[in-house]
């Protein structure tokens, strides 16, 4: 990962919670370990967190009253709940809450990166599509009608050109990441899937052609980056 995302980890297994950290920090995330909720407040409150790992018993401040705290401050950040308990009315109480997910120990350390990459795409959807307008150059592209347009022409763009377009735009001049794309509008990265995206980039290749200081470039091995002198949104 280019820009890691920060992780608040909250666990009172001092060991547990070691393992997770160099695990998340092994695979590229920048994580910090908390003993107890109390001091993961406190944390949350001064750092600014991508995703939140909380254990439901910990001392000083549990899991559960921790989670009502970080939503009091910031309704959208993703959290994920690990404890020990299986008890339907506990993980009823942390959906209540506004959990996004529920992991019960012991668990998989490949299964919770999993998932919180599998929540990460959907907050990363969601953001894109919040913006309803991009200005490309001498394009505008209207993500809400699909349209992109340059002067009076106008193209109606297919749902997955619309949405590999969107992701390339909030990752403008950036690296969007093969594997990202194919799993976030794709689902599955298999060849497959990988093979028609590359169909869908050619398309915006002509779709964008009227307006040569925009490029959609090949980063080998990486993905495609699209290049735009200014671009703006709304």
């Amino acid at each position: 990962m280019e820009n890691k995302l920060h992780i608040l980890l909250c666990e009172d297994e001092e060991s547990l919670g070691m393992l997770v950290r160099e695990y998340l920090q092994a695979k590229g995330y920048d994580a910090e370990l908390y003993l107890d909720g109390e001091a993961g407040y406190k944390a949350f409150m001064r750092t600014k967190f991508d995703m939140c790992l909380l254990d439901v018993m910990m001392p000083k401040m549990d899991g559960f009253t921790l989670a009502r705290e970080i939503r009091m401050v910031n309704a959208e950040v993703p959290i994920i709940f690990l404890t020990a308990k299986n008890l339907k009315d506990d993980i009823l109480e942390g959906f209540k809450l506004g959990a996004d997910d529920y992991l019960t120990k012991p668990f998989s350390m490949d299964e919770l990166v999993y998932r919180m990459e599998a929540i990460l795409r959907r907050v990363k959807v969601k953001s894109t599509r919040a913006v309803t307008q991009y200005q490309l150059g001498k394009f505008t592209f209207d993500t809400q009608r699909q349209i992109l347009s340059i002067g009076d022409k106008q193209t109606k763009l297919t749902t997955k050109e619309c949405e590999l377009l969107s992701m390339l735009c909030a990752h403008s001049n950036d690296v969007l990441e093969r594997e990202l794309a194919l799993k976030t509008i794709w689902i599955d990265d298999n060849y497959f899937n990988a093979r028609s995206m590359d169909v869908y980039i050619t398309k915006l290749r002509k779709h964008l052609k009227d307006d040569p200081s925009i490029e959609i470039n090949n980063v080998h091995g990486k993905g495609y980056r699209l290049i735009v002198p200014n671009l703006m949104m709304e």
